[in-house]
Parts: C-alpha cells; sequence; structure tokens
C-alpha cells in the first residue's frame, strides 16, 4: 500500500473558498443535484477509513468520532448519506468487515476520546489515551494500525470498564446499562458467552475448542444434551461473569455512539446507510448453527475472475427453518428479521444487501469440496436435478436449459408468478417488512446486484421493484445495449465509478489510455455526453490521451444518467490514488486505507492537480449534456458552477 504522509495539524488551508463562498458553494452544488434529478448523493467510506482529529488518532477510524463529525459537516449540503461498511465484530486475525459479527458491534469503532470526558464519567484516564495515541504506529499516515489498535483498544477498554464499576457518579448510565443488557439479551447472552469460551480455549475459532458440550451450547440433538447444555450455561455465567460483563459494556458503549452519531448525522441532513454482508461470522454460526443447513457452504461458481469458484466458507441458511408449513416465520426467518429490524432502526438511510443473489438464489457447494458442478455445488433453489439438493428447489426439470451447465446464469429459462413470488419471499416477508415495521419504504434497500445475476434474481428484483447498482467502469463498450453504459440505466438503480472492491476510477483510466479499449470507451462517452456530433471526434481525442480527462468524464456519466441515486467511493472524491480492499488477500495491509485527518487540505489541494472530483465542474458539463432549452432555463446555475470549478482548480 502507498502509505501517504498527512498534515498532521489536521488543520484546512488550501481552500480559496471563504465561508461565505463555502456556504454559496454548497448551495448551488445541491441545486444542481436537484436540477438533475439526483434524490440520494450518498459517500461510501467504511468505519475504519474515517479520519480522526489529529490528537485523537488512536490509528484507527470510527463512525461515532470527532474526526467523522468533521467529514459530516465537510460533506453535507453535497451529500445527504453516507454508505457505511459492515459494522460488526472483527476476528484479530482477519481485519475484513465482511467476516464480522451480525449483531454484536465492533468494538473497535468505540470512541476511546469520548470515554475521558465527563459525560462517561471520565472512565477512561487521560493518561492512558494519550499515551495509546502517541504509540500509534501508523501516525500521520492514512492507514490503519489493526493490529495494534485490537490488542491496545481491549486494554483500554478494560481499564474504562474497571471505573465505570467503581465510579459512584454514574448511575444514569448504569441503569441504561442495565436496560441496554435486557433488551439485547436475545443475542447478547450468546456473543458473550462465545468471548467467554474464546478466552478458555485460547482461540476464537469454535471447531477448534475440544468440548463438545461447549460447541453445541445452542445446538443440544436430544433432552439429554439440551439439560447438559442449560446447566453448562449457568456455570459459564458464573465462572465468567465479568467476561461476560464487560463484552456486554463494550457492546453497550458501541451502541450508545452509533445512536447519537445517528442523531448527529440527521441534524446535518445526513441518513447513514448500513450494509449487511452475505456472510455469518464464526460467532453466529456457533450461536445459531441449528439453522444451517448441515455439510454445505456458501460460495460462487466458476466464473471469469476464478476457474474453480470462490469457496468462501460461509455457512448456508437452512430453507426448512426459514418458514413453517403455515407461511409464519420459522426460527431462521425470525433471525434474519431480528437481525434487519435492528439495521433498519439503527440506520435511518436503510440498508445495502451485500450479494443479493446470496438470498435469493444462492450457489453452495460440499463442506471439504469445490464450489464447482462437478464436485456437487448446484444453486439451492435452481437444481431439481441435483441428487442433494432437489428438495429445495422452486422449478422443475422442465424450467431448465439444459444446454447449459448448472452454474450458467440463464439456465433457469421459464419462471411463472408464482415460482418468482417464492424465490422472493425472502425478501418480501422478512426484508421489506422489517423495513416497513421500522419506518422505512423498500426504497431504502440497496440491492448489489453487480456482476453476474441469475434470471430468478433478475424477476424478483423486477416484481418486488427493488433499487440496484449499476457500476460504470465495469461497462463493455463494445455492447450498446450494455447495462452498466450510463444512458441504459434505470431512474431507481444507484449508478457509482466504483465501489470498495473496485481500484480508484483513475487507475482504471489510466489502463485505458490510448488503447483500443480505451479508444472505444471514449467513443461511447462522446456519444452520450456530446450533443453536437461535430464536437465528438475532439472530445474522444481529449479522453483518449489523458487519464485524468477520462477519469472526469466517467464521472459526467454518473450525473447526466437517468439514476436519481449516486453513490461516490471516497477515493475517487478526495483523489487518493490507493487501494482500499484488494479482493482475495488479508493482512493488514488490506481493508486499511484511511481518509487523511487533514482530508478538506487535500481534497483542495488535489483539485488544483485536476485530481479528485470537482464536483461544480462535472455537474456543469453534466448539465450541458442536456437539450438546448433546458441549457439555456439554466444558464445561470451553469455559469456560477463554472465560477466555482475554475475558484477551486486555482
Amino acid at each position: 500500500m502507498q502509505n501517504n504522509k498527512e498534515n498532521c495539524s489536521g488543520v484546512c488551508t488550501m481552500t480559496k473558498l471563504t465561508e461565505g463562498e463555502i456556504k454559496e458553494y454548497k448551495k448551488t452544488v445541491r441545486e444542481a443535484l436537484d436540477v438533475l434529478g439526483k434524490k440520494n448523493m450518498s459517500l461510501i467510506i467504511h468505519g475504519a477509513s474515517f479520519p480522526s482529529v489529529p490528537s485523537f488518532d488512536t490509528g484507527f477510524g470510527s463512525p461515532n468520532s470527532e474526526g467523522a463529525k468533521n467529514l459530516i459537516n465537510f460533506a453535507k449540503d453535497m451529500y445527504n448519506s453516507i454508505q457505511l461498511g459492515p459494522g460488526g465484530k472483527t476476528k484479530g486475525v482477519d481485519s475484513s468487515p465482511y467476516t464480522g459479527t451480525v449483531f454484536s458491534n465492533n468494538p473497535l469503532f468505540i470512541d476511546l476520546h469520548q470515554l475521558t470526558q465527563s459525560k462517561w464519567g471520565e472512565i477512561l484516564p487521560e493518561k492512558t489515551f494519550k499515551t495509546l495515541v502517541e504509540n500509534n504506529p501508523q501516525k500521520c499516515i492514512n492507514s490503519t494500525a489493526y493490529s495494534y489498535i485490537y490488542k491496545e483498544q481491549e486494554k483500554a477498554l478494560r481499564e474504562a470498564y474497571k471505573n465505570f464499576k467503581t465510579k459512584n457518579t454514574l448511575e444514569s448510565l448504569k441503569k441504561a446499562f442495565e436496560s441496554y443488557k435486557k433488551e439485547n439479551a436475545e443475542w447478547l447472552e450468546k456473543d458473550s458467552l462465545y468471548e467467554a469460551l474464546s478466552i478458555k480455549y485460547g482461540n476464537d475459532y469454535w471447531p477448534l475448542w475440544s468440548d463438545e458440550v461447549d460447541k453445541n451450547l445452542y445446538n443440544p440433538q436430544n433432552p439429554e444434551q439440551e439439560k447438559a447444555a442449560k446447566q453448562r450455561i449457568e456455570e459459564l455465567k458464573k465462572e465468567y461473569c465479568e467476561e461476560i460483563e464487560f463484552y456486554s459494556f463494550c457492546q453497550f458503549a458501541a451502541s450508545k455512539q452509533k445512536l447519537e452519531m445517528r442523531e448527529f448525522a440527521l441534524k446535518n441532513n445526513i441518513k447513514l446507510i448500513a450494509d449487511r454482508q452475505v456472510a455469518f461470522s464464526d460467532r453466529d454460526f456457533w450461536a445459531y448453527q441449528s439453522l444451517f443447513l448441515d455439510g454445505w457452504m456458501l460460495g460462487c461458481p466458476p466464473d471469469y475472475f476464478s476457474k474453480n469458484g470462490q469457496a468462501w466458507g460461509f455457512p448456508v441458511m437452512d430453507p426448512d427453518k426459514l418458514f413453517n408449513k403455515d407461511g409464519s416465520l420459522g426460527k431462521g426467518g425470525e433471525l434474519l428479521k431480528a437481525l434487519y429490524k435492528k439495521m433498519f432502526g439503527e440506520n435511518p438511510g436503510g440498508v445495502r444487501i451485500d450479494h443479493i443473489i446470496g438470498l435469493v438464489d444462492p450457489w453452495v457447494y460440499k463442506k471439504g469440496h469445490k464450489p464447482m458442478p462437478e464436485d456437487g455445488a448446484g444453486r439451492l433453489f435452481s437444481s431439481p436435478e441435483h441428487p442433494k439438493l432437489s428438495k429445495y428447489a422452486i422449478i422443475g426439470v422442465e424450467d431448465l436449459d439444459h444446454t447449459l451447465e448448472p452454474d450458467k446464469e440463464y439456465r433457469v429459462k421459464t419462471l411463472s408468478k408464482e415460482q418468482i413470488k417464492q424465490y422472493g419471499v425472502l425478501l418480501e416477508k422478512i426484508v421489506i417488512q422489517a423495513a416497513k415495521e421500522e419506518g422505512l419504504s423498500k426504497d431504502c434497500i440497496i440491492c448489489e446486484d453487480l456482476g453476474t445475476l441469475t434470471h430468478p434474481v433478475e424477476k424478483v428484483m423486477e416484481e418486488l421493484d427493488l433499487s440496484g447498482m449499476r457500476l460504470v467502469q465495469f461497462v463493455d463498450p463494445e455492447k450498446p445495449q450494455h447495462p452498466y453504459r450510463g444512458i441504459n440505466t434505470e431512474p431507481k438503480s444507484w449508478i457509482m465509478a466504483g465501489t470498495h472492491d473496485n481500484e480508484p476510477i483513475i487507475f482504471w483510466a489510466e489502463k485505458n489510455i490510448n488503447t483500443h479499449e480505451g479508444y472505444l470507451h471514449s467513443k461511447n462517452l462522446a456519444e452520450d455526453l456530446v450533443k453536437n456530433p461535430e464536437e465528438r471526434e475532439a472530445y474522444i481525442d481529449k479522453i483518449l490521451k489523458n487519464p485524468k480527462e477520462l477519469a472526469k468524464a466517467k464521472m459526467v456519466e454518473l450525473f447526466a444518467s437517468p439514476p436519481n441515486n449516486i453513490q461516490i467511493f471516497f477515493t475517487d472524491f478526495f483523489g487518493i490514488r490507493d487501494v482500499y480492499n484488494r479482493p482475495g488477500t488479508s493482512g493488514d495491509q488490506n481493508w486499511s486505507l484511511r481518509l487523511p485527518n487533514d482530508f478538506e487540505n487535500l481534497y483542495f489541494e488535489n483539485l488544483t492537480k485536476n485530481e479528485g472530483l470537482n464536483l461544480p465542474e462535472v455537474l456543469k458539463e453534466a448539465l450541458e449534456t442536456k437539450d438546448d432549452s433546458f441549457v439555456k432555463k439554466n444558464a445561470s446555475l451553469i455559469q456560477k458552477l463554472d465560477e466555482f470549478s475554475k475558484k477551486l482548480k486555482s
């Protein structure tokens, strides 16, 4: 990773705009977004990537921190939402947020500085906090110090918890803590007991534990095992009382800060959007293993990127546990609904569902085997000819195109209305219903449907009128009707240049400069963005030779296209030439990129180099792609955008 040194002062000095001009600038940007019909503009940034106040920087970002407030104040009026990453507790050996817990919050997101303040009774000594900040090995570097903070954060939280217990001035907080434990007992007991057993066995991977009772506390197979499990749970509660209380305290602190930040964001017209990963963590697998399909794992079939498929190793929810025969929710369905209700309740902006295909038409493989058809893998609900999976099939063999392999997206060739309803029942009765019960509409559900989709998934999203995602750098320039070409995208979609899994758009542009494929991209962009055919050759020449111009053209495409909803990954907005996630890699170097603490300096400095997203310039060019009467009507707005654009680049 390229570690960019930052200005450790964290003070913004580069902007040429006065306070009054910044206010007018944001007003102008908002007006342009409204004129272009953009209802939602969302900044994508995962929790660990948030900036800090320099004197509070422990080596890990937090969406609950003063640094997060600074980013919200900067982003408001331009953006109206922030797309977060998964917020669950991660493992010491794996920083990926996509393997975190589904209920427990990540204690690394607890803002330790707040615990040194009076509202928390100063339960964390200022000296402890300052020492932790001072020893941050990534000081003034826009990268997390995961291994460092994972250990040091726990030490600090244990000290804070010890003081929390003994201070007599925290009665209101202690009452809130007791209420929190009661309200969340259903999942908190399981997660905290897992923590206790992880300490007992010296590792947090339950398949390695030696005692079968401990491995199956919530998965007894007969009355005798159930009795032994209940007895063991009571023993553990007594033996590890302090560890269980400490875990609960950390969850309480994380939740309280999270809800406080939600209110701060809402007051600044920013809604937070959660991210629901397709995975269940080891902790969740252990706690709810009776609800998963024995011997099967979730993955991806062979494709262009992986000839042997992707063996994710995630458990698969047992279809028989989702719904009862009378259509009511089974235990598995109740678990999922509780999860989504919690997420919608905590995040007024809604939920992005990662890998929507995993809820509708998942690819499963036998544990210990490759996720390939010849090894017995297949679509859980679309394999009527499979000796093991046929019992779950929604379609019959007559609905299959037998000339295609089981992993092909259009192997299911025919679907009735009733079959589509069956494929979509989990989304309709659990996810959409959970949103409704929390006061949100299905418009607050963002389905990550990038890449290959099966026919059943496409039909379910169409039937339920759900919003998908369109990534413009994934377009095939040789296919005029390709769904990721901006002009072909639907108004309800969320359009973007890249997500957390992509390199910055400038890297994409640099790879395409002066290439045949780059010419095809440039030709398409010219056709879509330049009204006058006589000016298109010059436009192609300009963007084909200059990666910054090609990258900018792709950003203009977002705003000129039909979708009402736009997401911008933070590296593209701020002009950071680095990668957040390199799929298939692990270790401290991955998932570690952060927005520098002096992010405003970085942003305005990069604009002078024609890097990052010059929002008024891109909006101006997007407005100019419209017909002459539209341009004439908005001439004053276009002029103001042009003036701000030039000032920001000067």
